[in-house]
């Protein structure tokens, strides 16, 4: 009896379950059939039948026609767009069949599309040429690439024969490195970027610590002249020995790219029976510091260490073994001047009677540059310095006290990321998140006069979707913007921009395409038609190539 009940009752429930069944899939079958666009807008019968833009590469003013179907329909309610950038129709030879429009002088390269009555129809990509172009030439394939990390590079430095010092937080370079000998952080380019290592020796280069070089200076005059000094966040150079990691985020390297040492005699040897530590070979730039070292300056032969640290150490060489070292160490907050065997100099940023440095940036240092006449400008994030107001930026004299004379008033309303000087225009160029500066409406970017004082003739639009975040002044006064943002005004522009020297868009150097990444350095050479620039960092895209950090641009006059 209790085997039929349970017969009945798994009849019953297979039953409804079949029921239930039926009626989801009649539900769903009733669903289907319901057209999901009704009410929608009927589609409009107008298409491309161009594929493609004859000729491939055009120029901002030329007049293009692409063929089209049924445009007739729609000939008084239509508009033409060159990524983004709305283009005038010339309606005098314009059809059915035939668009015919002038690419627009601030167009960059992207799709072009005709939108009517609410309804956008894509056509082929519009390449625009001009006066600035990617250097084909450029002998980089692969750059720079790192196997644990970041491969971003910091800082590039002109030799005099015509090749460059690149620094930065790789360790390989066009896939030459390998794990027993990686390229640290430091490598010879040619003339034309090809990766080169005749005439230098680097070895393993950076190691320890962040293995980043932030800054290569070489020294142009003295003792030392063709020697460079390297800062960034590390502890050793060409070694992986944890006991030979004694340096302290800065060196200085021979002409060769070896680390200047010297050999020491007579070391203090616990372990006597180990004959070897009774001599010891160290930096013979006995300088250091506790943190990052972001900027090195050399001037009158002494070197200039910025960054955002706090104490300045020295090696203690008669209380120093083999194995140990011992440091001295001086609380120096963000500066410090040391002479060319790395003692530091008490009459700059220091207080003797305090014996440490004076408080200086009430913030973090982004970016310094250096005057002819061996004047230091910080910018960054502080708004005081030793104890002076300083909105962003702030110029100091010889011996680090700030220079009052430096005229930029209230400053900037916010950071200031980067700044750099061109001595050919003498002109100050700042990027960052500001939106003013000293009074002036100044959205991201700003020209300034040597004297810290405003271009009055130089009035930017307003940065939008982003912010700049480098910003670098041609000998021409055209001034190149990098960043995240999208617009200039009401101008599309993907995080690259080239303005002429009173904050317009410059006509014929902005038809590259998107940019992603971002730019620390730049090196521009003048060439018989324009000049060339070099641009490092961790430049991911440009104009649908991938520089792979490195990147050299075309300029035509």
């Amino acid at each position: 009896m209790l085997n039929n009940i349970r017969y009945k009752f798994k009849l019953f429930l297979f039953g409804a379950t079949c029921l239930t069944t039926a009626l989801v899939s009649c539900q769903k079958e009733k669903g289907l059939t319901e057209d999901p666009y009704a009410g929608g807008k009927k589609p409009l019968d107008l298409t491309f039948v161009s594929k493609a833009i004859d000729p491939d590469v055009v120029n901002a003013g030329d007049v293009l026609s692409v063929k089209v179907k049924g445009l007739n329909k729609y000939i008084n309610d239509f508009k033409v767009y060159v990524n983004e950038i709305e283009a005038e129709v010339l309606t005098a030879s314009t059809n059915d069949t035939t668009l015919t429009f002038k690419v627009p002088l601030t167009a960059s390269t992207g799709s072009m599309w005709i939108t009517s009555q609410g309804q956008s129809f894509f056509g082929p990509i519009v390449k625009v040429g001009g006066k600035l172009s990617v250097d084909a030439s450029w002998k980089v394939i692969n750059g720079a690439t790192n196997t644990t990390g970041i491969s971003t590079i910091f800082d590039i430095e002109s030799l005099p024969g015509g090749n460059f010092f690149v620094g930065g937080a790789f360790n390989d370079f066009e896939l030459k490195g390998t794990e027993k000998l990686p390229i640290g952080g430091i490598a010879q380019i040619l003339g034309d970027g090809t990766y080169s290592t005749s005439g230098v020796s680097f070895g393993k280069g950076a190691g320890g610590a962040g293995k980043m070089i932030y800054s290569i200076t070489r020294i142009p005059t003295g003792g030392q002249a063709g020697k460079y000094i390297i800062g960034g966040s590390f502890t050793a150079f060409n070694s992986t020995r944890t006991n030979r990691q004694t340096l302290s985020n800065v060196a200085r390297l021979n002409t060769n790219g070896s680390l200047d040492s010297l050999i020491l005699r007579d070391v203090i040897n616990p372990k006597p029976q180990e004959t070897y530590k009774n001599g010891d070979t160290i930096s013979a730039f006995n300088a250091g510091v506790d943190g990052m070292v972001r900027k090195t300056f050399v001037f009158n032969e002494q070197v200039y260490i910025v960054g955002n640290f706090n104490y300045y150490r020295r090696m203690y060489l008669p209380n120093s073994s083999y194995d140990e070292k011992v440091y001295d160490y001086t609380r120096m907050r963000q500066m410090v001047r040391v002479n060319m065997d790395g003692t530091m100099d008490s009459t700059f940023h220091y207080n003797k009677s305090t014996r440490q440095s004076a408080a200086a940036a009430g913030g973090v240092i982004l970016d310094a540059m250096m005057q002819a006449d061996g004047k230091l400008i910080l910018v960054g994030t502080f708004s005081a310095f030793n104890g002076v107001p300083a909105n962003r930026i702030v110029r100091l004299n010889l011996d680090g006290s700030v220079d009052n004379s430096f005229n930029v008033g209230s400053g900037a309303n916010s950071d200031i990321i980067s700044i750099r000087y061109n001595a050919t225009t003498n002109k100050i160029v700042i990027g960052g998140t500001f939106t003013s500066f000293n009074g002036k409406t100044a959205s991201g970017v700003n020209l300034l006069n040597a004297d810290g004082s405003n271009v009055t003739t130089f009035n930017a639009q307003a940065i939008t979707g982003g912010i700049t975040n480098f910003v670098g002044q041609l000998n021409n006064g055209k001034i190149i913007v990098s960043g995240s943002f999208n617009k200039y005004g009401d101008y599309l522009r993907q995080g690259f921009m080239v303005l002429e020297a009173n904050g317009q868009l410059a006509v014929g150097y902005n038809n590259t395409g998107g940019f992603q990444g971002n730019i620390y350095d730049m090196v521009e050479n003048t060439t018989s038609t324009g000049s060339q620039v070099i641009l490092v960092g961790d430049i991911l895209r440009f104009n649908s190539t991938l520089p792979h950090n490195l990147l050299r641009l075309n300029f035509s006059n």
